[in-house]
């Protein structure tokens, strides 16, 4: 059972998470013959305060 966990900064829309599971699952399925029924995607949104460049977050840019 494939299991992908995407990271990614908040802001995104419910309509685009919903094309990234589906793509993602479609490439899962693509490459290692798992059935789309066993492929798991978690999405962790991190907020712009939890996530620094260089030093500085990007929630103080």
């Amino acid at each position: 059972m494939p299991y992908v966990t995407v990271k990614m900064l908040e802001g995104r829309t419910e309509e685009q998470k919903q094309a990234l599971v589906e793509k993602v699952t479609d490439a899962v399925v693509e490459t290692t013959g798992a059935t789309k029924e066993k492929v798991v995607v978690f999405i962790e949104d991190m907020p712009k305060n939890h996530y620094a460049v260089g030093g500085k977050r990007l929630s103080d840019q």
